[in-house]
């Protein structure tokens, strides 16, 4: 038989378990991404869209201090850091009280290095991949209960190779589209609109993402596009979103999601990519 000699583009696995991960969609996200000097990604979640493209600078921001916390000790210390996280992935560890304790620690430290590797440890042993915080601010996701626990060592390498021209922030979706400049591309995974939602009884958890952060992020889109920065938003199809990305163009398809807050509730869902270009 004739050998084609075809090569097969590398799909990078994010080392972080993530509700709502792009891993599913990654080809269709990046058959839209426009050309460009350099990625802005206000949301990074766990950086799947970061990790499978190819620009020459990236500029990866989030609200959530303890992801970009540990993207940073990854790019800095390097394999170091991974072998500092390994030590709490052993057997021992997968256990109820182990995790609380461990939780305990993590909510109470303000050593960085520290912080970074239990994130991990509890991204991994945590119920169904969940983030989640109480009002004060605690992490709460409870034990997970997983017979085994691989510890993600290749996936944080090959995380590591990938980061010599990212920069990590920790700052808001508007303070990110504020340092866009002509030669980028700006992708957002902001929080989904629940597929069932009304601004009635839409609500994601205290200091989250709402309608009008919603609203707000799609005019910012429309107004960032108009100087020639193109934008591309992921969220869930329905008719309030349909409505805050009109004028952009809209693809929409169905995905299976891997993660969900409940486990066994893991069902077909309507997306949509809304590109802002200008015209």
């Amino acid at each position: 038989m004739k050998n084609l000699n075809i090569e097969i583009e590398k799909k990078y696995i994010p080392f972080l378990k993530w509700a709502g991960g792009k891993r599913k969609i990654i080809d269709r996200i990046k058959e839209i991404l426009p050309d460009g000097k350099r990625l802005i990604e206000p949301f990074s979640g766990s950086a799947t869209v970061f990790l499978n493209t190819n620009y020459k600078k990236n500029l990866i921001a989030d609200t959530n201090k303890d992801v970009i916390n540990l993207f940073n000790h990854l790019k800095n210390e390097k394999k170091e850091f991974v072998d500092y996280c390994s030590q709490f992935f052993i057997p021992e560890n997968n256990d109820p009280e182990k995790y609380y304790q461990f939780r305990k620690v993590f909510n109470e430290t303000e050593e960085t290095i520290l912080r970074a590797a239990l994130f991990l440890y509890l991204n991994k042993h945590g119920y169904n991949g969940l983030c989640r915080y109480n009002s004060s601010g605690g992490f709460n996701v409870p034990f997970g209960k997983y017979k085994n626990i691989r510890f993600p060592d290749n996936y944080m390498l090959e995380f590591i190779n990938q980061t010599k021209d990212a920069k990590f922030v920790t700052q808001d979706f508007e303070k990110t589209f504020s340092q866009a400049r002509l030669g980028d591309v700006i992708y957002c995974d902001p929080p989904y609109v629940q597929q069932n939602a009304s601004k009635q009884t839409f609500k994601y958890h205290k200091g989250d993402f709402g309608f009008a952060e919603q609203e707000k992020l799609a005019e910012l889109a429309k107004i960032t596009s108009k100087k020639g920065i193109p934008v591309l938003i992921s969220n869930h199809l329905t008719e309030f979103t349909q409505e805050i990305y009109k004028g952009a163009e809209l693809s929409t398809f169905s995905v299976r999601r891997s993660i969900s807050c409940k486990g066994d509730d893991r069902k077909e869902a309507h997306e949509v990519l809304a590109l802002f270009k200008k015209k």
